[in-house]
């Protein structure tokens, strides 16, 4: 196994013990460079260097170990520190062009991220079509381009995609990638420093700016105004901006809506969560790519079938039964990934619950016809019961927003109004909560019975 290999199935290990987030802003900062059968040996900046080590130096080795199935230290050195290995003239890790000496570095792209690489299927053509467009004439096709879907689909790899394309492509193109999180704390660390008109500059003078993960600036009132001059800048300028969310635009209700006009103002494209058959193919790409051999099929439908429609816990489920499979020198086979699944994703006993449980339920507990619940009327006897429907769905059944809303014959932002309202009302009202518990079991045990039967 040479360090190409070791390094994601490390990642896949250590992604289970720590937060995603923290996986994604420090460990994406960090480039396998050797293995030299003992050691591990990773570069990157030296701000992230010391703080991995800091923090998580004993926890990396760990995760290694057990991706390598063997004895495993890590060393993070900078790049000509690396045994063997000659100081590189890539840029990988440089600061954005034209940088002051001693700035912060911007978020570094991740070679993997291209869309050769990106899996395409029916939730995700579109937003894929979008970004390739926006990556082949910048500030020309879609400006801004808003990507949004749940956390794991491919956003930051469609964004990465872009500025990777862009990178090789157009060379002389200023490229920026950063989380919203990332820009917040730099923000931060340059006002205490006293070094943010440097800051402006540097992200001001870029062709192309890629922010993942806008949710991030709601509730940071100084960090979304200088965003906003920053957005509105690059775009006068005719630069080009790429953003990503866990959600559409209007329902970042933290945001000015000065803001989210300005999102709005492009092409909003959703990325959906993958169906069987695309984890099927996902996984199949991964295994290839990885150099993971599949003997059986039928093993990889197995793992797109336990695990949740979340690419990253995908291909996290395959490395880890994939490792599994090597330290017992056996095939991946069907009954191996389910012995190793059942503890990380139990099987579902129960029947899963549907919206029109839900109904039932609160036409049964109200007393009311179920058509007048789902009827124009917005008479309280009836919107009252029919917004606590529409929150418990949001939550039990797993359903995606627009598909709640054409069961309710409302539209989706109905929906969200209804679950972010009875969210808030249930904490402080002790019997709106008690109602909304009592109907939680009914229809538990509903869902229950029909299993039994």
């Amino acid at each position: 196994m040479d360090h190409d290999q070791l390094w994601p199935k490390t990642c896949a290990v250590f992604r289970t013990e720590i937060s995603e987030d923290v996986c994604d802003l420090w460990l994406g900062q960090l480039e396998p460079a050797s293995f030299d059968g003992e050691t591990l040996y990773l570069t990157g900046p030296e701000r992230a260097r010391s703080w991995v080590e800091l923090r998580y130096g004993r926890l990396l080795a760990e995760c290694a170990s057990t991706a390598r199935g063997a004895d495993t230290s890590v060393r993070l050195v900078a790049e000509n520190d690396v045994p063997g290995r000659p100081m590189p003239t890539g840029q990988r890790f440089s600061p954005v062009p034209g940088a002051p000496a001693g700035d912060p570095e911007f978020t570094p792209l991740n070679p993997r991220y291209t869309f050769d690489q990106f899996v395409i299927g029916v939730g995700n053509h579109a937003a894929h079509a979008a970004a390739l467009a926006v990556a082949e004439q910048p500030a020309q096709a879609f400006n801004p381009l808003f990507i949004y879907g749940a956390p794991g689909v491919g956003k930051t790899h469609l964004l990465q995609s872009t500025g990777n394309y862009l990178r090789r492509e157009a060379p002389e193109l200023r490229v920026t990638y950063m989380t919203a999180e990332n820009f917040a704390g730099l923000f931060r660390s340059v006002l205490r420093a006293g070094t943010i008109s440097e800051f402006k500059q540097q992200l001001r003078d870029t062709d192309v700016l890629l922010i993942d993960d806008v949710q991030f600036l709601q509730n940071k009132t100084k960090t979304e105004e200088e965003f906003f001059h920053t957005f509105n800048a690059l775009h006068e300028a005719g630069r080009q901006l790429v953003i990503s969310c866990d959600r559409r635009p209007r329902e970042l209700g933290a945001l000015a809506d000065r803001l989210l006009a300005r999102f709005e103002s492009g092409l909003v494209v959703e990325i959906e969560e993958p169906d069987l058959q695309l984890r099927t193919a996902i996984l199949r790409k991964r295994a290839r790519l990885d150099n993971i051999p599949i003997e059986d099929e039928a093993a990889l439908e197995r793992i797109a079938q336990r695990v949740p429609a979340n690419v990253r816990s995908l291909e996290g489920a395959l490395i880890r039964v994939s490792a599994f499979a090597s330290l017992r020198r056996s095939p991946l086979t069907v009954d191996l990934v389910d012995e190793l699944l059942d503890a990380l994703h139990p099987r579902n006993e129960t029947r899963r619950v549907t919206v029109a449980d839900v109904q039932r339920a609160v036409s049964s507990h109200f007393d009311l016809p179920l058509d007048e619940i789902l009827g124009p009327s917005r008479d309280r006897r009836l919107s009252n019961p029919r917004q606590l429907a529409m929150y418990l769905a949001c939550e039990l059944t797993g359903d995606s927003l627009p598909m709640i809303a054409a069961a309710f014959n409302r539209n989706h932002s109905t929906v969200v109004h209804a679950r972010d309202k009875l969210a808030g009302a249930c904490k402080s009202d002790s019997e709106l909560a008690a109602t909304a518990d009592s109907l939680r079991r009914l229809i538990d045990s509903n869902s229950d019975r029909h299993v039994a039967g």
